[in-house]
């Protein structure tokens, strides 16, 4: 595609569909950022001369010895999405988008949608990370899974059960389990999680980071508090850098605090419009959200509209003292 192509594209808020027998790329025309990569391809550059090309192709084999090598079953070989932009022998990659680009992935009839955990990313360097994953049905009765990400790479199809001893019969039981399934939640050690143990800031804004499918980004200190060796420290600066989390007044961010309750919705929250999710939604009055809640009147001003929206979102609700601490 031309560079008019895409200009005229992003105007109308159109998407692209490039489809394979294997998956289907959904990319909004606004994500190539056309009139950047006219600058980074130089000047004098005419926009009929600007070829867009969108591929879904095989890896090469080391990429299969990865993920195999990570110890995750391998439903379905990797799958790799790239998108470049051309001119003559000049070439630019399209590796990052501001908002998530759906790939769809098609399951073989062969292939039980049941023993899918969840889709990786393999980097170059070598590293596996989650990303936001579902498996859903088509109209025509095949089974796809939905990949939802912020970067191009390569793709693969994982199933990855994890099951932690000390939380069977616990009501987070089958959240936790699926969680560490997904990468997202570690344990304590290789069988436990300490479901009942109280979770830190550093700990709550990994797991949002590994969650969301984000990139490690590792940029200069943040926080006074936060050292560049401490194992969290490029997960705050990813959360961070993508204005999940915020820090104190005196420039600190308390790491090993508990996290609270306010504090975790007002960040899944952020991450709730990082999505896209809070526009999906009605707008969520505070006060009538909150107002069925005793303790209402102690929710700090700052974290009140978080609080309603992920109310509003059923992704928290309120505790009984047969439940102490459930969300």
């Amino acid at each position: 595609m031309t560079k008019r192509h895409f200009l005229h594209m992003e105007s109308k808020e159109a998407i692209v569909e490039f489809k394979t027998d294997k998956a289907t790329y959904r990319l909004p025309a606004r994500q190539i950022n056309i009139d950047a990569i006219s600058e980074q391809l130089g000047s004098g550059v005419a926009p009929k001369d600007i070829i867009i090309r969108i591929e879904i192709a095989e890896p090469p084999a080391d990429t299969v010895q990865i993920v195999e090598l990570g110890g995750f079953g391998l439903v379905l070989p990797p799958l790799e999405f790239a998108i470049t932009a051309n001119n003559g022998d000049r070439s630019i990659e399209v590796s990052a988008f501001n908002a998530y680009v759906e790939r769809t992935i098609v399951l073989p009839n062969n292939v039980d949608p049941s023993r899918i955990t969840t889709a990786v990313v393999v980097e170059k360097d070598g590293t596996v990370r989650h990303v936001p994953t579902r498996v859903e049905r088509t109209t025509d009765g095949r089974y796809v899974a939905i990949v939802s990400s912020l970067t191009n790479s390569t793709y693969s199809v994982v199933w990855h059960p994890i099951t932690f001893s000390d939380v069977e019969g616990h009501w987070a039981q089958d959240t936790v389990n699926d969680m560490g399934s997904r990468m997202v939640v570690n344990g304590i050690d290789e069988t436990r999680f300490a479901p009942d143990r109280a979770v830190t800031r550093a700990e709550f804004a990994s797991m949002l980071v590994r969650g969301l499918g984000l990139r490690l980004e590792r940029g200069a200190a943040v926080f006074a508090d936060v050292d560049a060796a401490a194992w969290y420290a490029d997960a705050v600066s990813t959360a961070y850098a993508h204005q999940l989390i915020e820090g104190f007044g005196d420039g600190s961010f308390k790491p090993g605090d508990s996290v609270t309750r306010e504090q975790a919705m007002t960040m899944i929250a952020k991450a709730m419009t990082m999505t896209g999710l809070k526009d999906r939604l009605a707008s969520a009055n505070a006060d009538a959200k909150l107002q069925p809640f005793a303790d209402a009147g102690q929710i700090a001003a700052w974290a009140r509209q978080g609080a309603a929206d992920t109310i509003a979102a059923s992704i928290i609700a309120g505790s009984r003292s047969d439940q102490a601490g459930r969300p």
